[in-house]
């Protein structure tokens, strides 16, 4: 029978809201292209038939055996899907600077295909395949499984390495402990060196749903399921607020480990899941030390980080609408309603392409495929859309981004004029 959950009492929220605390600790941000988010995901591993029957347990319980998972080994194979309804962003990994960059973000081409940031974005739409291992917080593997090609991101140690079969390049970084290859700070348990911006198993995915359940989230346990030949309860969050483009939420909890086995994200707007997380093998023995273990191939072109980092700073940075000059986010809302407002220095807002020409077109064709006018008290602008996270760029150049609807993005521009 599928366990369900009843209402909490006072006490109980208060420690389901600890423990939700407590699974989270551990912040994978979501990918942002151009002035659209685009949230990335890991397609699921296929249930058995029949759903287990498992000991009843409550939402709290479940959350909190998540938390005490101490499990830090593992190797497996994830299927990937994605459908954000978006364009391909494949043609975009070689549009202006950063992480859009082509060849690891160097307009002019003299960076390495290998680095990890452009060649990850591919991940946002399509299917893929991956491999993935883990042997404790130093020690990480994910490969990027092709017809003819692979592409391995490995972390061992202080040691980052990048390779594309395809190309034969290898990229390489040393990880100091005091941030990852783009400067940004961890914990010090982290894979600083690893790009943040994509999450490459369930468990990162779950923590991430996990840190917005608040007071504005429906949490309880929906039923049973078998991932991977593993049974597993179904953890599912809801938002209770109206306005997000998001419906709900299953995790698929391993019952005997605590470990996310699979993550499904279904749009309010309903049809098929935006995003699907989960494990088709997966095996939680010591992986072999060799794993992680790499080495250039005889004739591969090696780029090493400080190289590119080096490259950046000396060249005129002419990043797509200007996207890096951004002081900070202002948060409007809270909860699943969250709305950022991003404005350049000084107040200026962004400023959008003056013609056509301006734009790359593989730029323009992305962009063409999600806009929409809208007016209001604010002025005028487009909507950029996908099935989650949607963006207003007002005329003056002003971006609100949140995973809310259209009209949550409107009224948020009007109220703050």
């Amino acid at each position: 029978m599928a366990p369900n959950d009843s209402a909490q009492t006072t006490e109980e929220a208060q420690d389901l809201a600890a423990s939700r605390r407590k699974a989270a600790r551990y912040i994978v941000p979501v990918a942002v292209v151009g002035v659209a988010a685009a949230t990335i995901g890991l397609v699921p591993a296929l249930a058995a038939s029949g759903d287990p029957d498992l000991p009843k347990i409550s939402a709290q319980k479940l959350i909190e055996k998540m938390a005490a998972s101490d499990t830090q080994q593992l190797s497996g194979t994830v299927k990937i899907n994605t459908d954000l309804g978006i364009p391909s962003l494949g043609g975009l990994a070689g549009l202006g600077g950063g992480s859009l960059g082509p060849k690891g973000g160097e307009p002019d081409g003299s960076g390495s295909s290998a680095a990890p940031e452009g060649k990850l974005m591919e991940l946002a739409s399509g299917s893929h395949t991956l491999r993935v291992a883990a042997d404790g917080p130093d020690k990480a593997k994910v490969s990027i499984l092709e017809d003819s090609a692979e592409y391995s991101l490995i972390h061992n140690g202080d040691e980052v390495w990048a390779y594309d079969s395809a190309s034969n390049e290898a990229f390489h970084a040393k990880d100091d402990g005091k941030g990852d290859s783009s400067g940004r700070k961890g914990s010090g348990k982290e894979h600083k060196a690893l790009p943040k911006d994509l999450p490459s198993t369930p468990k990162q995915f779950a923590e991430e749903a996990l840190k917005a359940a608040g007071d504005t989230t429906s949490v309880t346990v929906g039923g049973t399921a078998q991932v991977a030949g593993r049974d597993a309860y179904q953890l599912v969050i809801k938002p209770k607020q109206s306005g997000s483009t998001i419906g709900s939420i299953k995790v698929a909890v391993d019952a005997k480990n605590g470990v996310p086995l699979k993550f499904t994200l279904t749009p309010s707007s309903g049809g098929k899941a935006a995003i699907d997380v989960g494990f088709t093998k997966v095996d939680f023995s010591e992986p072999d030390a060799s794993t992680f273990n790499f080495t250039p191939p005889k004739g591969a072109k090696v780029t090493e980080a400080d190289e590119l980092k080096q490259d950046k700073g000396a060249r005129n940075h002419e990043d797509f609408m200007g996207l890096e000059d951004f002081q900070g986010l202002n948060v409007i809302g809270k909860g699943w309603n969250a709305i950022a407002k991003i404005e350049a220095p000084g107040g200026e807002g962004i400023t959008p392409p003056k013609k056509d020409g301006d734009v790359p077109p593989e730029a323009k064709k992305f962009l063409d495929a999600l806009g929409d006018q809208v007016h209001g008290k604010f002025g005028s602008g487009t909507v950029f859309k996908t099935r989650l996270v949607n963006a207003l760029m007002t005329d003056d150049g002003t971006v609100y981004v949140g995973a809310v609807t259209q009209d949550a993005l409107v009224k948020a521009a009007n109220e703050t004029k």
